[in-house]
């Protein structure tokens, strides 16, 4: 188990540096300024600035100067924001992105995994085509749009929850349900798909024989490996999630992550940008590293060699 996470902390490095360096060069490259506005700056000033955030320095001295403030984990100071440093801002935004997320990621697990185990075990019936036919809907409706829907009916039509703003749980609940939406028809589909071929096994028609109760076979027998195509999914699904409310931030005026890297953007403000798509990678590294090593505990035959 050890010297698996000291390779994979090792992968780890080598990728947030590779994802660091093509960032720095393309958000080096883009045209624009940070300092551009509808008022220009006087050139005296600009100069400052410049001088301010190295950007008067030639290339190689401005990639060297940032990887290593990045090997301290010091992601540098808003171009825009600046009274507060990057470190500062992500602070202030990740536990907003992380408990939308996480509400988004649980009822989706939840909702999903149920929907794909009552489809297989009623294999043909009309619950498995109701069931089936919601989750294409899910998949193939981007979250923005079942945003715009939800807020059209949930908002207007039917005055039940706020349609923007964050800091109560009813500001919580339709941007997770968007967000999480197409991820719940995802894992219905993949958790059909697997408890349908573990249901097919042997020792599945050997529990049966010996005359164990449906449920039991089901939930004793058929679910730990069933969701074992769920556990791979889950990780990649998290970083989407995360990444995914870039656009669900923004349409719902949720002050996350996701809002913070659109503005970042819009107005160029390459600290901001570089540091957040870190933070992605490091997240996304490390939950499918988690989910590698969840395979040791769902199935027996795996183990610490085969991840």
């Amino acid at each position: 188990m050890i010297a698996y996470l000291l390779k994979r902390f090792a992968w780890l490095l080598l990728t947030v540096w590779v994802v660091f360096t093509v960032t720095w060069i393309l958000a080096n490259n883009s045209p624009g300024s940070p300092f551009t506005s509808e008022r220009s700056l006087p050139p005296e000033i600009e100069a400052n600035l410049r001088r301010h955030y190295n950007l008067d320095k030639p290339a190689p001295v401005r990639y060297w100067l940032d990887l290593k403030k990045l090997a301290v984990f010091d992601l540098g100071v808003s171009s825009k924001q600046v009274d507060f440093t990057v470190n500062e801002l992500v602070r202030l935004c990740w536990p907003v992105s992380a408990a939308l997320g996480l509400a988004a990621l649980a009822w989706a697990a939840v909702v999903g995994l149920l929907a794909g185990v009552v489809s297989a075990a009623r294999r043909g019936t009309i619950e498995d085509l109701g069931l089936m036919s919601l989750a294409t809907l899910g998949i193939a409706l981007p979250n923005f749009v079942i945003a715009g829907v939800c807020i059209l009916l949930f908002c207007f039509l039917i005055p039940m929850l706020p349609p923007a703003g964050w800091g109560s749980l009813s500001h919580l609940l339709l941007p997770a349900f968007c967000l999480g939406a197409p991820y719940a028809a995802y894992i219905a589909r993949i958790a059909r798909t697997g408890m349908l071929d573990v249901l097919s096994k042997d020792y599945i028609r050997t529990a049966r024989a010996k005359g164990l109760s449906r449920r039991a076979v089901i939930l004793k027998h058929a679910m730990p490996t069933a969701v074992i195509p769920v556990v791979s999914f889950l990780g990649p699904a998290v970083a989407g999630i995360i990444t995914g409310s870039l656009v669900i931030e923004k349409v719902f005026a949720i002050p996350g992550i996701g809002y913070s890297f659109v503005q970042s953007a819009l107005d160029n403000d390459t600290p901001m940008a570089m540091g957040i798509v870190v933070l992605y990678t490091v997240l996304l590294f490390t939950m499918n590293t988690l989910v590698d090593a969840a395979y040791t505990w769902l199935d027996p035959r795996v183990s610490w060699e085969d991840v």
